[in-house]
């Protein structure tokens, strides 16, 4: 079941002709969250070949233009293509009133409904569950008011060796109560959870972290998980720019992969000085050397770390 990243721009404020704005989608099981939506978004949904229709979220980390000038066209398009579904925005409250403009001045004749969910919240919190995975939201650092994600699935059910079920002739009910992470208790014996059943997989995790000064609580709100992007908007050299606009620096972003313990690093949003930003994976890589830089068009696949 796939759990996979489409990169489709990782420019900061300036688009070059290499690199469109900030905008990721992320399919997961077939259920795609868009993250940002900056301009040229709509070019870059159709060269990865992804549906419009398809994309079920939108997550909008803050209001700077680089990040949501391509949801007015986005929102059009999918009016043209005759959408039915309704479609999740979930955004500072900043976004309600930029909304509402598109609604009343384009917005006649959409054929969805748009829910509008603000994000308010400073650290880690669910906005949206379903049976398998949840979108948290939590606060960064930037000039404005601005939001990461963490997109993550939820645990599967545990499953029992079938040495296990010969071994103690495990009824229905004694494999439900394992599958459940119980104990069975038998008159005889206790039959352990830790020793009768296991988990199948570890489940996958991916956090975005665009446009944000380093600050501490960050490592350990996205500890763990199994990709993480983060800005790297400036080289080392330039951590006084970095500071001054509320960005981060390779080595800030490689630190605080490392202090998260994740299992990957993906960093963009490069300033647009840097034509060629291959030389920033020598001083990401230094620090935290399970790091890739992001290019438009990148397809990420997160695999499965199973446990058996």
């Amino acid at each position: 079941m796939n759990f996979t990243l489409n990169v489709l721009g990782t420019a900061s404020a300036l688009p070059t002709t290499e690199r469109y704005p900030s905008a990721q989608v992320l399919d997961v099981r077939g259920r795609l969250f868009m993250i940002d939506c900056g301009e040229g978004a709509q070019i870059s949904l159709r060269k990865a070949g992804i549906s419009f229709l398809k994309i079920e979220h939108i997550c909008l980390s803050h209001i700077h233009g680089d990040h949501i000038f391509g949801i007015f066209g986005l929102l059009s398009t999918m009016g043209l293509l005759g959408r039915t579904s309704p479609l999740n925005i979930f955004a500072p409250e900043s976004f309600k009133p930029v909304l509402e403009f598109f609604m009343s001045t384009f917005g006649e004749g959409l054929l969805f409904e748009v829910n509008f969910v603000s994000l308010s919240m400073s650290e880690p919190e669910v906005v949206y569950e379903n049976r398998t995975v949840e979108l948290l939201a939590f606060s960064l650092n930037h000039r404005v008011e601005t939001f990461g994600f963490i997109i993550r699935e939820k645990k599967p059910m545990l499953n029992v060796h079938k040495d296990a079920i010969a071994r103690y002739g495990l009824s229905l009910a004694e494999i439900g109560a394992l599958k459940q992470g119980l104990d069975v208790v038998r008159e005889d014996c206790v039959i352990l959870n830790s020793e009768a059943a296991y988990l199948p997989y570890e489940p996958r995790s991916y956090a975005y972290c665009s446009d944000t000064a380093p600050f501490p609580e960050l490592a350990l709100w996205v500890k763990g998980v199994s990709l993480l992007y983060h800005e790297a908007t400036f080289p080392a050299e330039m951590a006084e720019m970095a500071a001054k606009t509320y960005h981060s620096t390779t080595v800030q972003a490689a630190q605080c992969a490392s202090d998260a313990g994740v299992g990957r690093l993906i960093v963009g949003h490069y300033s647009s000085r840097f034509p060629d930003v291959g030389f920033y994976l020598e001083e990401l890589r230094s620090i935290f050397p399970e790091t890739y830089l992001a290019h438009d068009g990148d397809v990420v696949e997160i695999p499965y770390l199973r446990k058996v």
